[in-house]
């Protein structure tokens, strides 16, 4: 562990110290426009096919998390998904161009991942049996999930060097598994053309003008297959990492509605083996940098395809299984949902996180299933931030990332509020721009010791209206067990997040809070507040 880490997790577990700096800033919150809008289901999650020989820098943190041999029958698992209310659920990842599908006339036996060290990622080639099949979409009824699925982009072509693979794309064993999908009536919400082939590739690549015609291929074979069902799946491509060229000449190819969403990766804070993970996790300069991305992927899509969305297809912060200690802690949720609401306000339709489990940047522990920080921190935006995304100007404040949405289905604004502060409490005043309504309701109890009057800092809430009538806003306080931010455990509004006996998901309650009365962000947490009286037009 470098001295910067050692410094900033000394800080952390010593509030005292880091609490000694205020700062007064002024937010404003511009809900007269809408800056953009995301899916309904905009949280989404991954599910790999990485066997437990999967290792890097001398760990293997996969376990049984694959899509092969996940215990799909897990209670943590089953309640995990369905407490999103229609989870999305990618299923993919780097073996998905080596997976045949087990029906029809195969070329080789239905047989699992093996090592092989002339393979694509050290593995051979592996299966999917229609049993298995059958069990993940009995799963996926069960809870609710909506499904994305990666289809092997590879099959039929042929590696002329180290990356570069040629040749058409054979439809063959797909098309026998998405018939088999669909006269089992399970519900597909989108189909993903191939894995990280874009521009050079991971491992592989495919010309951009090839991959266009491939997947008009595949337009055409999802229209004959689906022709007489009530919903056709969206077809999804490339999965890859952006590379402006590639992307625009693949929407300039394949044509007109034939792409309806351009799925990229992103994993911005490089190598899990780094260091320097929580440095770049706590600098608000370095998380910017990503902004430059969303941007310049919204115009590729804008010149070459405005019939296509973006979805961020696969997002781990850091690659090769993210950082041990790091991916699994709170201190990743300052990085997650920073990029959540970047996503979001740059036109990102959906997010998906990998992964639901597996490796060290789960959702779930690998081993236990028990959700980490991550979890929680998806769950509150899930069930806080709604579709409509609204502007918030903070120039004063690197350290306070700031993000507004309305309120997921009823009325109101909610303000995120990260703090990658070690010392600094921010005391903010919040601006409306646009007229606000303060409705009165029914007069509710509140808790007179309340978090925020315990602590030195406020915020107090600036309206072009007021009310004498006591009203409440909603706070959702996210800290670490111990103030130590790499902590595997996260406390909301200071009680113990975890599952209970039953496994269930816990309550996730806020604290109501008299609208007028201080509330602070303390250094290195996070604030999910709701206020259900803030009525603007953008959110009706």
């Amino acid at each position: 562990m470098d001295f910067r880490t050692l410094l900033l997790t000394f800080l952390a577990l010593c509030p005292a110290l880091s609490a000694q700096t205020v700062k007064e800033i002024v937010l404003t919150i511009d809900a007269s426009t809408k800056v953009a809008w995301t899916d309904a289901n905009y949280i989404c999650a991954t599910i790999d096919w990485w066997p437990k020989e999967k290792c890097n820098y001398k760990q293997c943190p996969w376990g049984s998390a694959s899509i092969i041999n996940l215990d799909l029958t897990h209670p943590y698992l089953e309640n995990a998904i369905r407490a999103f209310k229609g989870l999305r659920l990618r299923l993919g990842g780097s073996l998905q161009d080596q997976v045949i599908y087990g029906i029809g006339n195969l070329k080789s036996p239905c047989s699992p991942f093996t090592q092989q060290k002339d393979g694509l990622f050290g593995f051979s080639k592996g299966c999917l049996p229609m049993q298995r099949w059958d069990e993940l979409n009995n799963l996926f009824k069960k809870t609710g999930a909506l499904v994305t699925f990666g289809l092997n982009a590879l099959y039929g072509r042929q590696p002329t060097n180290r990356h570069a693979w040629v040749g058409n794309w054979d439809s063959s064993n797909a098309l026998d598994f998405i018939k088999y999908t669909v006269a089992k009536g399970y519900q597909i919400n989108s189909w993903e053309f191939g894995n990280e082939l874009s521009g050079s590739g991971i491992g592989a690549s495919v010309d951009a003008a090839q991959y266009g015609k491939d997947v008009i291929q595949l337009h055409n074979l999802l229209n004959q297959v689906y022709e007489n069902t009530p919903i056709r799946p969206l077809l999804l491509a490339p999965g890859g990492f952006y590379d402006p060229g590639w992307f625009g000449k693949l929407l300039q190819v394949s044509g007109r509605g034939t792409v309806n969403v351009l799925t990229h990766h992103i994993y911005n804070l490089g190598p899990g083996s780094d260091s320097k993970l929580v440095d770049k996790i706590l600098n608000p300069e370095y998380l910017s940098r990503t902004e430059g991305t969303f941007s310049s992927l919204t115009q590729t899509i804008l010149r070459n395809g405005p019939w296509a969305s973006a979805w961020v297809g696969e997002s781990g912060g850091a690659f090769n299984s993210g950082g041990p200690d790091v991916s699994n802690a709170f201190v990743d949720s300052f990085w997650y949902l920073d990029q959540l609401g970047m996503a979001a306000k740059h036109h990102t339709k959906v997010y998906c996180r990998q992964t639901l489990i597996g490796g060290n940047y789960g959702l779930l522990d690998t081993d236990t299933f028990v959700p980490n920080p991550d979890y929680y921190s998806a769950l509150l935006w899930n069930r806080l931030m709604g579709k409509v995304v609204l502007g918030v100007v903070n120039s004063a404040a690197p350290h306070l990332r700031t993000y507004a949405h309305c309120t997921k289905d009823r009325a109101g604004v909610t303000l995120l509020l990260i703090n990658l502060s070690t010392q600094i409490q921010y005391k903010v005043n919040i601006h409306p721009t646009a007229e606000t309504s303060l409705q009165v309701g029914e007069k509710q109890d509140h808790n007179k010791k309340s978090f925020t009057r315990s602590i030195k800092e406020s915020v107090s809430w600036v309206g072009t209206k007021s009310s004498d009538v006591t009203l409440s806003r909603e706070e959702y306080h996210l800290t670490p067990e111990g103030g130590n931010i790499k902590s595997r455990t996260m406390l909301l509004n200071g009680k113990l997040l975890r599952l209970t006996e039953t496994g269930d998901i816990p309550n996730l309650s806020p604290l109501l809070t008299n609208l007028n009365s201080p509330i602070s962000i303390e250094p290195l947490s996070i604030k999910f507040i709701v206020f259900p009286n803030f009525n603007t037009p953008s959110c009706r």
